[in-house]
């Protein structure tokens, strides 16, 4: 199952989850590469452009749609020069 088919209440990124400790480490990374985006103006294609990360792989992990590797997230990290990854504390 994708991780936001573990949304207990609400809708994707911002859904409470349910006691799924890899789908919050997902949702959490979500949030945080969404964020970093948006404070740097960027879009999914200049992220892709710069990171070598597919757009649908990219898009997939902001919709909650995928897992993400671990090689991506550190693509995707390098890029934007910020931490995806939340930690165990989610």
């Amino acid at each position: 199952m994708a991780p936001r088919a573990y949304c207990a209440d609400g809708v994707w990124p911002e859904a409470v989850m349910e006691e799924h400790h890899g789908a919050r480490v997902a949702q959490a990374m979500a949030v945080r590469l969404r964020t970093a985006l948006d404070e740097r103006g960027w879009s999914v294609a200049h992220l892709s452009r710069m990171s070598g990360v597919a757009r649908f792989t990219i898009a997939k992990a902001l919709a909650g749609e995928a897992w993400p590797d671990l090689l991506t997230i550190a693509n995707l990290e390098k890029a934007l020069g910020c931490d995806l990854w939340p930690g165990r504390d989610v």
